[in-house]
């Protein structure tokens, strides 16, 4: 079940990367969903490399880390992956 949880966070923090980064980021919904379960872990070890890993009540700190690192890897991947899409297309 917990992997279940970690696709569904991953989803909704991939969209809500999309919408916050300007452009069209034309990317499947499987590679929205990876890039926020990546954004996810990568928000994870940030706080708990700074020693936000527990608090009380609600992790807002955690949260917008797990965001701003799903931002960061929609706004690194979505170049990537057309480049890979457009390679294949011409070959």
């Amino acid at each position: 079940m917990n992997w279940l949880w970690a696709i569904i966070v991953g989803l909704v923090l991939g969209l809500l990367a999309k919408l916050i980064l300007p452009g069209k980021q034309d990317i499947p919904l499987w590679l929205t969903a990876l890039f926020g379960l990546l954004g996810s872990i990568l928000g994870n070890a940030l706080a708990g490399w700074l020693g936000i890993r527990e608090t009380a009540g609600i992790d807002w700190w955690r949260h917008l880390f797990q965001l701003g690192g799903a931002v960061l890897i929609v706004a690194v991947g979505t170049p990537l992956w057309a480049s890979i899409r457009g390679s294949r297309r011409r070959a």
